[in-house]
């Protein structure tokens, strides 16, 4: 197939277009130009590339005709944020063929309710980015039921992978619980310690979006949480990364005023916005339609991410770790 594939050196990007090209497709990429692959591989030179400035571009109204212009089986937007983005690209491309596949995020859900979570039992979101989400998801649906373009969503949880910080054990992207875990000092954790973070691969998510395109039927009008097959608790989490270095954890859990009170504004309100939603969501769905394996633990893939880190000099640790 013909493939474009729109923030292409993304997280997610970094792994698909690689899958694609190994699997036999005509891959473009469509980027602002100003970034390159988290990973390098040989397949990257196998692609047509095309830059460009979404932002600039659906201002002007003209994004969504320069897509339609590539003239693919199958466009994967891997950046969309707004229903009037994700309206414009619909509206170009009705009636050309094309399956839209669109990258959606777990916060589509509210906080759980019943766990694991599924794509009938999720709660309504909150936050302006899980309500635009939410609406976009829910806006394709219709307009594949109503008999115009084909269209898909997949909602990846906290994508995690070489060469960038992954969501930590309370929740956020502060660097210093890894210092403190690593040397075994004490780590004050918000609330009770058992809420949940749904941590994935980036290439599992990278897989589940190959699947889709490749299973068009199957994946047509449809919607996916797609995540690890385990989730981590914050305590669990932090209990992990201690023994990475042959520690134990010493927790102290604390309220949430008193967490905010100790840290930076930015890394409070994302712990309260990863933890509170405290979500654990199944993949039955997309194993059943799809055929999605994830390859990744949420162990195996916060470990993958964090070995990156260590290799790299990008965290500072107390001593090397053990695993």
């Amino acid at each position: 197939m013909r493939i474009v594939v729109i923030g292409a050196t993304g997280h997610i990007g970094t792994f698909l277009v690689p899958r694609l090209v190994r699997a036999g497709h005509d891959v473009v990429t469509v980027t602002r130009g100003s970034s390159t692959p988290y990973a390098d591989s040989p397949e990257w030179q196998q692609v047509e590339r095309v830059t460009a400035d979404r932002e600039q571009e659906d201002r002007d109204g003209t994004f969504g005709d320069r897509i339609a212009a590539l003239r693919a089986d199958a466009v994967v937007d891997l950046v969309c944020f707004t229903t009037s983005s994700a309206e414009a690209l619909v509206t170009a491309l009705r009636g050309s063929g094309t399956h839209l596949v669109h990258c959606g995020s777990i916060w589509r859900a509210g906080v759980s309710h019943v766990l694991p979570v599924t794509e009938e039992n999720a709660t309504e979101p909150f936050g302006d980015y899980g309500v635009q989400k939410d609406a976009i998801a829910r806006m394709l649906k219709r307009e594949t039921a109503e008999g115009g373009l084909v269209t898909t969503s997949l909602h990846p949880g906290h994508i995690s992978g070489p060469g960038w910080m992954p969501i930590g054990p309370l929740g956020n992207l502060d660097p210093t619980v890894w210092t403190k875990l690593s040397a075994g000092e004490s780590v004050e954790v918000p609330g009770l310690g058992a809420e949940t973070m749904a941590h994935v691969h980036a290439d599992d998510v990278a897989q589940a979006f190959q699947l889709a395109v490749e299973h068009r039927d199957a994946a047509a009008g449809e919607d996916f949480f797609v995540t690890a097959p385990t989730a981590l608790t914050a305590r669990g989490y932090a209990h992990l990364v201690a023994s990475w270095f042959g520690q134990e954890a010493r927790l102290e859990p604390v309220s949430w005023d008193r967490f905010r009170e100790t840290t930076v504004p930015e890394h409070a309100g994302a712990s309260w916005e990863h933890l509170s939603r405290s979500q654990v969501f199944s993949t039955e769905k997309p194993r059943r339609l799809l055929g999605y394996e994830p390859a990744w633990t949420a162990e195996a893939t916060v470990l993958d991410a964090f070995r990156w880190l260590v290799e790299h000099g990008e965290v500072d640790v107390a001593r090397p770790l053990v695993v």
